[in-house]
């Protein structure tokens, strides 16, 4: 009984700080009010770095869309970077008014490609955006990013969101993305501390970045290492809400894990690496936002979370019914409520609908798929995983 009680207490514990994290947050994403920029008639030049590996299906495309932006045509360029492409890909690019950069590495990776890029780039750049190959800018996305930098900004993360909703899979990585806008960049800003980096729809100073980018030696989860290296510079990193990126969603089980185990990887190997610089950081410099990243890295993923939360209070509602523990059956509902509250204040108003209903289904899949890449995350970090793209334009049908 004795240690029936402490089982129960530890995993009580462990699951009670984690969802007390995610609610916290959550609540705070509600009141989150995008804070107006003028660019003051300030024009910056923008370096638009898109690397790609093996993108021929989309490139093109998604070159030509960037430079519909409607930002002056002297004032930024689209620069792709061109990694492991297609000669004929290649050839239609060169057609394009975009700044080609081939690149070919033993072992590929985006921090690899960008450093190349920004080696054979000259310096006249104000800022540099960076995006994923598929990545689509939703109308006035530069002239919102530029407005933000003439405010003593060093870095920002855009409105990454879904391009597509077009199966199941897409709709649960889409809501994924937003529930992770709410809690980990809303709800951050909301109190004070800064917003996550997501490693594309994201912008710095240029000069910076390219200083940062060059001690980066991550295989994969580079914008974790840079998140972890601003902060514990002491800089803060601002949302804008309103600057959107449209990203393809996976539309397979097998890329949703594989995602996964990569993000996974990529965090772990983090939190082990700054987590004791961080607390020391956090006594010795009252730096919270890095202690907050490193904490944040040890998190659980959202859906393990939620069917953990479920799957135990369940298991431990039914053992303490029958041995009569009332008290540790209040804990356990009011763990579940806290919970799913969370998701409920995360999630925004337009994935209440029917198909997002169809989607849960195959939720215990997808939470299956995780724990699944948690199992397998070992040296996941120092290996490239690439997400093949399909789609570029938007369908949210």
């Amino acid at each position: 009984m004795e240690i029936f009680n402490l089982v129960q207490i530890i995993i009580l514990s462990l699951l009670g700080l984690a969802t007390l994290y995610i609610f916290i947050f959550s609540i705070a994403s509600l009141f989150y009010v995008q804070k107006p920029y003028s660019d003051n008639g300030n024009m910056r030049k923008i370096a638009v770095l898109i690397p790609g590996y093996k993108e021929d299906e989309v490139i093109i495309e998604v070159a030509k869309q960037a430079l519909e932006q409607e930002y002056p045509t002297n004032l930024f360029d689209v620069v792709i970077i061109a990694d492991s492409f297609k000669d004929n890909t290649l050839q239609a690019l060169k057609t394009l008014s975009v700044k080609l950069i081939e690149v070919s590495f033993e072992k590929s990776t985006k921090s690899k490609a960008l450093n190349s890029a920004m080696a054979a780039l000259n310096n006249d750049y104000d800022i540099a955006v960076v995006l994923d190959a598929d990545n689509v800018m939703a109308g006035g996305f530069l002239k919102k990013i530029n407005a933000v930098f003439e405010h003593d900004v060093i870095a920002v993360q855009g409105h990454r969101t879904a391009k597509n909703v077009n199966n199941s899979w897409a709709v649960l990585d889409a809501v994924s993305e937003e529930i992770n806008n709410s809690i980990f960049r809303k709800g951050h800003r909301v109190l004070g501390l800064s917003s996550a980096i997501i490693g594309s729809g994201m912008a710095f100073k240029y000069n910076y970045f390219k200083s940062l980018m060059s001690s980066v030696t991550a295989v994969g989860g580079f914008d974790k290492e840079i998140e972890l290296k601003m902060l514990k510079e002491g800089h803060s990193i601002v949302y804008l809400d309103d600057a959107v990126v449209y990203d393809e969603k996976v539309q397979k089980a097998e890329v949703f894990g594989n995602q996964r185990r990569r993000w996974l990887s990529a965090q772990f190997h983090y939190f082990r690496k700054d987590i004791l610089a961080a607390i020391k950081h956090l006594f010795l410099k009252g730096n919270v936002d890095y202690f907050d990243k490193a904490i944040q890295f040890i998190q659980p993923p959202r859906v393990l979370l939620i069917g953990a939360v479920i799957l135990f209070s369940i298991g431990f509602i039914i053992s303490n019914s029958l041995l009569n523990n009332q008290m540790m059956i209040s804990y356990w509902i009011l763990l579940n409520v806290a919970c799913v509250l969370s998701f409920v204040f995360s999630v925004p108003r337009s994935f209440y609908n029917y198909k997002t209903l169809q989607a849960l289904a195959s939720l215990p899949k997808g939470m299956l798929m995780m724990l699944l890449s948690l199992l397998k995350i070992k040296g996941a970090n120092k290996t490239f995983i690439h997400t093949q793209h399909t789609s570029v334009t938007k369908n949210i049908d």
